[in-house]
């Protein structure tokens, strides 16, 4: 059997994720999200008895720093700077990557090269 690699990936949720919202939402936007998950999760519990306190504490603490204009400004630029850092880490990533040598049409396999030399003689 051929190893296969790690292939987990860490998934880093972010506040505008746990309301179901796009970073540039409206304060309005916000509430209503807020208020339809706190809806949806009122009792903190699923149907088949799975615990979602968690769930339900990670949205407050989102809705805590969304709602908020300066904890939301300060929050963004941390994204903003979490993400400039990313791409950054992508770039090198790719740029050490050995890229393949060119190819040309123009360019005949030397065993193919051999047998039309043959044939035109």
């Amino acid at each position: 059997m051929i190893d296969e690699p790690d292939r987990s990936v860490i998934v880093n949720y972010t506040h505008y994720d746990y309301l179901e919202l796009a970073p540039g939402a409206s304060r309005a936007r916000i509430e209503a999200a807020y208020a339809a998950l706190l809806e949806r999760f009122s009792y903190g519990t699923t149907d088949a008895g799975q615990d979602l306190s968690g769930l339900v504490r990670m949205i407050h603490a989102a809705y805590e720093v969304l709602s908020d204009p300066e904890r939301r400004r300060t929050y963004d630029a941390e994204l903003a700077q979490a993400a400039a850092r990313a791409d950054t880490e992508l770039k090198l990533a790719l740029d050490a990557q050995a890229a393949p040598p060119h190819k040309r049409v123009q360019d005949v396999p030397p065993g193919l090269r051999t047998l039309v030399a043959k044939a035109a003689a």
